[in-house]
């Protein structure tokens, strides 16, 4: 099963934001209709070419999701369980694979063995739940003790990983989440700043149930193979093509993008053999159609996003070139409330429909291709405003060509075996003798089948 989610592609699901959730939670409204709003965009999800869904968060919190309160309970804001394990078994009859936000790295503020803390001081039995607890100064909120925050966030308390205690609250709720709504995996918020130790105890124990469970880490800086590798995580966030892709567009440069997939993936890559997990955006950074100084050009980075080796996913609205930037205050502009069944985002109109329209297609596209679903990667031609590169799995050969020039190009690709292309994106045939010149749509590009 592993295999099959690696194979996946993604929607990306923020829910307190994409159903239209208060921004806070005064922990008595009666259970939301979240999850029943989600059943209803299930089928246009599954249209778009998605067979995996990210959702998260959604355990019951404070404000944003991260700022966890309960780990056995989902957020009242959405529904409560029972609505929750309706929506899984639907999902899971519709053929789609289930991978929850796990914040492991903190709790929020409300969490019960925070409040003990705050209640008893030095003497709750919690003391040893959360790391570099400071009795010799208040913290900024007041309470008679300091503490360590992620990232300086103080709303955000970081727990102590390392504490059995700790750890057994937490595998006990990875063990119900399991059990009780039959979720695929788990992705892991900040595992960039979780303990080895944990991690690989959290493996171990996921592993004890099922085997297959799948493990993906957010990741932004350094060397991923600390993260996936065997007895810890199967993949992670891929930062470094996430930025890859919209600044070689954006300063036309395909040598950039070329240089990172080369790395990561080309004859001798670091990470040739660990399903990276693929994004344009995100629910921490701009819309990509808010990146892109050009809007054409979501066109052919997306034909890129499901042709690189890797997981893609899609963000919720972004398929429809929905538009969003971050500001010095939060992030509510990036997770706005979305209906998955809208065929154009509101600031593009038409252009949002074509763009969901060639997701599909490239979607398609990848299902019917072993080599873009788990070939090698070859790099064979890179200029400035072109691009081609080779998929393989097993004698199955993939040629993608891509162009952000607004006109039709041609690219020379070398060293080709003597063999007819057929193009399985756009119709057409090439032939290569050595050598073959490859003329790409503006703004687009071609999947040439060997």
């Amino acid at each position: 099963m592993k295999n099959s989610i690696s194979e996946c592609v993604f929607y990306h699901i923020y829910p307190l934001g994409m159903t239209g959730c208060p921004r806070r939670n005064d922990f008595t409204c009666p259970a939301g209709s979240s999850f029943e709003k989600l059943t209803e965009q299930l089928d246009a999800i599954h249209e778009l070419g998605c067979n995996a869904l990210y959702i998260g968060p959604l355990f019951e919190s404070t404000s944003h999701g991260y700022d966890t309160v309960d780990y056995y309970h989902v957020d009242r804001r959405l529904g409560n369980n029972e609505k929750f394990k309706a929506f899984c078994n639907t999902a899971k009859q519709k053929g789609f694979k289930l991978v929850l936000d796990a914040v492991f790295n903190h709790t929020g503020r409300d969490f019960f063995a925070f409040k003990d803390l705050q209640q008893n001081g030095w003497n709750s039995q919690y003391r040893d739940w959360y790391v570099n607890l400071h009795f010799d100064r208040r913290s900024p909120y007041g309470d008679c003790f300091d503490y360590d925050g992620w990232a300086g966030c103080k709303d955000l308390v970081k727990l102590n990983g390392d504490n059995p205690a700790v750890r057994e609250h937490l595998f006990g709720a990875v063990k119900f989440w399991i059990e009780e709504f039959g979720i695929d995996g788990l992705r892991l918020d900040a595992a960039d700043v979780l303990t080895p130790g944990f991690m690989d105890a959290l493996r171990g124990f996921c592993d004890s149930i099922n085997p297959d469970f799948w493990l993906m880490g957010e990741v932004v800086h350094g060397d991923y193979n600390n993260w996936a590798r065997p007895g810890r995580l199967d993949s992670v966030t891929n930062y470094e093509v996430y930025k890859g892709l919209w600044s070689s567009f954006n300063t036309q440069n395909f040598f950039e993008i070329a240089y990172s997939l080369n790395r990561q993936f080309g004859s001798g890559g670091i990470y040739r053999y660990a399903p990276l997990y693929n994004f344009a955006d995100n629910h921490d950074v701009d819309r990509v159609a808010s990146t892109l100084t050009n809007k054409a050009w979501l066109f052919p980075l997306y034909g890129l996003l499901f042709t690189i080796p890797g997981i893609p996913s899609i963000y919720y609205g972004s398929e429809a070139a929905l538009t969003g930037k971050r500001n010095r205050n939060d992030d509510h502009e990036l997770r706005p409330c979305w209906n998955a069944r809208n065929t154009s985002s509101p600031e593009l109109g038409s252009l949002g429909t074509d763009l969901r329209n060639a997701i599909m297609r490239f979607a398609q596209v990848r299902k019917e291709s072993d080599a873009l679903k788990k070939g090698n990667y070859t790099q064979l031609a890179v200029t400035n405003k072109q691009f081609a590169f080779m998929r393989e799995f097993y004698g199955q050969k993939v040629i993608v060509a891509v162009n952000l020039e607004m006109n039709n190009a041609s690219l020379n690709i070398p060293n080709l075996p003597a063999q007819n292309w057929v193009d399985v994106l756009n119709g057409g045939e090439f032939y290569s003798n050595g050598n073959m010149t490859v003329e790409i749509p503006g703004c687009w590009i071609r999947v040439l089948r060997g």
